[in-house]
């Protein structure tokens, strides 16, 4: 059972990796090698997510089974204890464990540490070749990786000038893994602060179907700032390639930095660039401004392209959001949609608009009520486990004792079940959060395949920092870190490779049991509101109900919701307009072209090659548009002939060819919008 398990494990591990990569990445316009880094980061993130259950369970069976079978045992007159037996199950785990973790760990440090950033800022770089991308990412990074020798230098002076201690190899990595898992404890329990409070009351107000629209337009009022001043910025990197390809002639040095700069660009805002006046006067401009207008290139399309692809989605879930609100009164209980998209065909059978309208206007706001209800209660018990994970005598943690209740009664399912669902919550809490701060609105997770590289690489970096950290809390919280409950207890494999932080006093009996602590504080802030009321007072937009600010941007998004909606409306009735004028040309079309056929067949019995033929030379001498300066002759014109004679080529549909049977769609016309 334990082998199908973990193999399950495993493959469910790598299909959830690959599925969220396939729905947020796009294989075929991202780098081979961000898309193998990022599924890697990912696939062994969960990994250590979903095994680390097993791990705990197994350690907790091994001890039981150390514990019946060291008992002492009386024969005569001597008392001796019996060895336990060597099980060969357990044999194989010691080897499948600790390998496990070892290439799982290392590999997502080396990635999260080394290779992603470095893929990261060459990603942004602006340089024209591979050795200045790779100077260029060297620079930017050398702070970032400066800092984090600086501390682990100050760790490894603090080691070697404590006495007593030796530095050695297990203690040198230990202390890297302690510097790591510090930083990712640091940022975990912020996170946390946040999410712990977030999540219960977005699935609450979710639940209320006013509010979430409410909180839609304020943030379409908010995006359309940053979509207007991301194609503002745009235009003014329009403006500087105008000067520079004015400037650079085509036998000039750079000449081909700039191709590489306009190739970058998409296909309208090429067109754009064509379509300017080049300016009078512009002088040559260096290589390293040519580096420095790549880079803010690369940067305002990928500002630009995350603004459009936010712009979307959130125009269509006000849709959803206000046909959810108008479907509310439907006396036929079917839900209708404003906008026809069409759906697959296993969707139309098995979600159809009955049940559709159902679970929109009626089960969805009782589900998502119970889900709420459910995430506080978990959220409360992480907030008094972190408070009370260090207290051994009682047993204060909430999931502790829910293990320790567990194990008693030999429910290793219970063990595994629970454990990987309060692992997944966390994780859930804290990784939903990073994309969602202000800060670093920059990275967004776009699904439909809209996530750019540099949201991708960013985002295997935090998982992987985020994970290690999050599971040597959660083993904190059950109780199976003996060094945290000053107890000798069995480890876990996950433990024994990751080692502990003896060496560094200071982060392992302060930093790591007392820093937790603060998460209740930021629960109870994020609680008040009190960073967005902060900052609404400083000036920033937040949605904050009594404000004033925040009811100007609701009405400003209400009024935008109401343009973009006219705007598809009148798109989709000039394609109905074309699409009916096409069928009805068409059937006209038709119609001559069988009584143009019987009349035909009636003219055949007579003399057909004398009235339909025409001769040689006619055929050589008439073609194309020629055609329409002939006297006007039923019999050898065609409908589209006839027409062209009496109106002129502007009533044509299609564009003329050797195949005039075939009709395409009519061009715009000149009225379609009025």
């Amino acid at each position: 059972m334990m082998y199908t398990l973990f193999v399950i494990e495993l493959i469910s591990a790598f299909i959830l990796a690959a599925t969220l990569l396939y729905r947020y990445g796009d294989c075929y316009r991202n780098h081979i090698i961000v898309t193998v880094s990022v599924l890697t980061a990912w696939y062994f993130s969960f990994v250590i997510m979903f095994i680390l259950p097993l791990d705990i369970t197994f350690t907790i069976q091994r001890s039981q089974e150390n514990i019946t079978n060291t008992q002492p045992v009386q024969l005569s007159n001597e008392t001796t204890t019996v060895a336990p037996p060597v099980n060969p199950c357990e044999q194989t785990w010691n080897c499948v464990f600790p390998s496990l973790w070892r290439v799982v760990y290392w590999t997502s440090q080396c990635l999260t540490w080394l290779i992603m950033p470095m893929m990261q800022s060459y990603s942004k770089a602006g340089d024209f070749t591979v050795k200045g991308k790779l100077k260029s990412a060297l620079v930017d990074n050398a702070i970032y990786y400066g800092s984090y020798l600086l501390i682990c230098g100050i760790l490894l002076i603090y080691i070697a000038l404590k006495p007593g201690v030796y530095l050695d190899g297990p203690k040198i990595k230990a202390i890297a893994s302690s510097a790591s898992n510090t930083w990712g404890l640091f940022l975990l329990i912020l996170l946390l602060g946040y999410a712990l409070v977030e999540v219960p009351r977005n699935l609450w107000n979710n639940s209320k179907k006013n509010y979430t629209l409410t909180y839609s337009y304020f943030k379409i009022a908010k995006l359309s700032t940053d979509k207007c001043e991301a194609e503002e910025t745009v235009d003014d990197i329009l403006d500087s390639l105008n000067s520079v390809t004015a400037a650079v002639g085509s036998g000039h040095p750079l000449h081909r930095h700039v191709e590489t700069i306009i190739q970058k660009l998409p296909i309208q805002l090429r067109d754009r660039l064509d379509s300017r006046a080049p300016p009078e006067r512009s002088q040559p401009p260096s290589l390293k401004s040519l580096v420095n207008l790549h880079k803010k290139t690369i940067k305002a399309l990928h500002v630009l392209q995350r603004t459009e692809t936010q712009w979307g989605l959130m125009l269509e879930r006000i849709f959803h959001l206000e046909d959810i609100a108008s479907n509310l009164r439907s006396p036929d209980r079917r839900f209708q949609h404003t906008f026809h998209t069409p759906r697959p065909r296993i969707q139309r059978i098995f979600y159809p608009p009955i049940i559709e309208w159902y679970w929109e206007c009626f089960v969805k706001q009782y589900f998502l009520k119970t889900m709420a209800v459910i995430t506080c209660i978990l959220s409360v018990a992480v907030v008094w486990s972190e408070m009370t994970f260090f207290c051994k005598k009682p047993v204060l943690s909430i999931f502790a004792n829910i293990v320790i209740a567990a194990k008693d009664n030999y429910n290793y399912a219970a063990i595994v079940t629970i454990s990987t669902m309060i692992i997944a919550y966390m994780f859930y809490c804290a990784y939903s959060t990073v994309l969602k701060i202000r800060l670093l609105n920059l990275y967004y997770l776009a699904p439909h395949h809209q996530t750019n590289e540099y949201s991708l690489i960013f985002s295997g970096m935090m998982v992987c920092r985020l994970t290690p950290a999050m599971c040597l809390n959660f083993l904190s919280l059950v109780h199976m870190d003996s060094h945290v409950i000053k107890e000798r207890i069995m480890e876990t494999y996950y433990t024994q490779i990751m080692g502990h932080m003896d060496v560094l006093g200071i982060i392992a009996e302060g930093f790591n049991i007392y820093f937790p602590m603060l998460v209740v504080l930021l629960c109870l802030a994020t609680y008040l509101s009190l960073g967005s009321r902060l900052l609404s007072f400083c000036g920033f937009q937040q949605f904050v109900g009594d404000d004033e600010l925040t009811t100007d941007l609701v009405d400003e998004g209400r009024e935008i919701i109401k343009r973009e909606k006219r705007k598809r409306q009148r798109a989709e009735e000039t394609l109905t307009r074309r699409r009916d004028y096409s069928e009805r040309f068409s059937n006209y079309r038709n119609a001559r072209d069988r009584q143009d056929g019987a009349h035909t067949g009636l003219l055949n019995d007579v003399d057909s090659d004398y009235y339909v033929t025409p001769s040689p030379e006619r055929s050589q001498n008439v073609t194309g548009y020629q055609r329409a300066e002939l006297p006007y002759n039923r019999t050898d014109l065609t409908l589209e002939d006839e027409l062209d004679h009496r109106f002129g080529e502007s009533t044509q549909t299609t564009i003329r060819s050797d195949r005039r049977d075939k009709m395409t769609m009519p061009p715009r016309g000149l009225f379609d919008d009025v």
